[in-house]
């Protein structure tokens, strides 16, 4: 089960994609397999030589208690430290951000996040990728 962040594709592009770890309570993770999650204005930030993912809005869990937790809380993302060396000194070269494209459960049952190194996309640049999608729709009816 994968859920991705589609408008990422629309306003970035990608520029490096790694996969990350990510620490997460007991009720996260069952809402993350039941697929309530946003990844509306979510993005990646450094602190004290650690990554930390910022407004990932994950449900709270219907059947959780007293236990549940916080919806958009900071949450840790786990790299080596060699990547992350590399992605903090492409970000403090400017123009650069890192975002959460897509959140998956691995073969071991775990949640992984795959995180892009990005650019922000110019109007031109979107208006572009649009063209390219509606042409691309046009070929594929007409082979049909």
């Amino acid at each position: 089960m994968k859920i991705q962040n589609r408008k990422a594709k629309f306003n970035y592009e990608f520029i490096e994609k790694k996969v990350a770890g990510i620490v997460l309570t007991g009720t996260e993770i069952k809402s993350i397999r039941a697929g309530k999650i946003s990844f509306t204005d979510s993005y990646c930030f450094f602190e004290n030589d650690e990554i930390w993912l910022k407004n990932l809005h994950i449900s709270e869990y219907t059947e959780g208690t007293y236990h549940n937790h916080e919806p958009k809380r900071d949450r840790k993302l786990l790299l080596k430290k060699q990547q992350l060396k590399k992605f903090q000194k492409k970000m403090n070269e400017g123009g650069l951000t890192i975002i959460p494209t897509q959140i998956f459960i691995n073969s071991k049952g775990l949640a992984k996040i795959e995180i892009a190194l990005s650019r922000g996309k110019k109007a031109f640049d979107k208006k572009e990728s649009i063209k390219n999608k509606d042409i691309e729709k046009d070929t594929n009816r007409e082979l049909k």
